[in-house]
Order: C-alpha cells, then sequence, then structure tokens
C-alpha cells in the first residue's frame, strides 16, 4: 500500500502540471535540485571536522 504505481504517480504530475504551468515547472525543478546540492554541502562539511577528530584522537594514541 506504500508504493506508488505508474497511474498515481501520472495523476501527481498531472496535478502539478494543472497547478503550476508548464512554464513554473522547471523553475521548481531547478530551486528543489540547488536545494538539495546545498543540503549534501551542508552534510559535507558538518561530516569533516568529526573526521578530523578521530584522526586527531588516532595520532595521540600513537603517540
Amino acid at each position: 500500500m506504500g508504493r506508488l504505481g505508474l497511474t498515481e504517480i501520472i495523476l501527481i504530475l498531472l496535478v502539478v502540471v494543472l497547478l503550476f504551468g508548464g512554464r513554473k515547472i522547471p523553475e521548481l525543478m531547478k530551486g528543489l535540485g540547488q536545494g538539495l546540492k546545498d543540503f549534501k554541502k551542508a552534510s559535507k562539511v558538518d561530516d569533516e571536522p568529526d573526521k578530523a577528530k578521530a584522526e586527531a584522537k588516532e595520532d595521540e594514541k600513537q603517540v
């Protein structure tokens, strides 16, 4: 019941086209893509300090 079939996806796309119009959809997709790109970039930046801390701890153990 949690899966979307082809019919449901087509229906959703049709509703989106009717609500926003054909000209507005590329702008929406561009914004969505930019948001995902920024999210991935921010999550990578958050992970890097953790890696640096782990490497520093390993270096301290070796000394």
